[in-house]
């Protein structure tokens, strides 16, 4: 259901489950990249990515399984919309929301 949504509402919008692990490791870097860029500017809290850090899972960890990496993927997202977002109501805070939902779903699956 949820890619259903993010499909119609952001047609771009990856599908993550349907996703190998290469394309998702992948995807896993870029995200990282561009929290590296967030952590190195003034007005980013040093605590905006304390949730994903505690995982301890990183794009180089390919032993570790999908389902560690897709759940990563998604507290990382929730991080980067959280930071881009005005507040809840605004597209990144509703990214982010879907975020959080999508990775307490895949951290059940672990």
């Amino acid at each position: 259901m949820c890619n259903g949504l993010a499909r119609n509402v952001y047609p771009r919008f990856p599908d993550i489950t349907s996703m190998h692990k290469d394309e998702l490791l992948e995807l896993h870097g870029h995200m990282v990249e561009i929290m590296t860029t967030f952590r190195g500017m003034d007005d980013v809290e040093t605590d905006a990515f304390a949730a994903y850090d505690e995982l301890d899972v990183t794009p180089d960890d390919v032993h570790k399984s999908k389902s560690e990496h897709k759940h990563a993927v998604f507290v990382l997202g929730n991080a980067l919309a959280s930071i881009l977002s005005e507040d809840e109501f605004s597209d990144a805070g509703r990214i982010g929301k879907r975020m959080e939902e999508l990775a307490e779903d895949a951290e059940s699956k672990l």
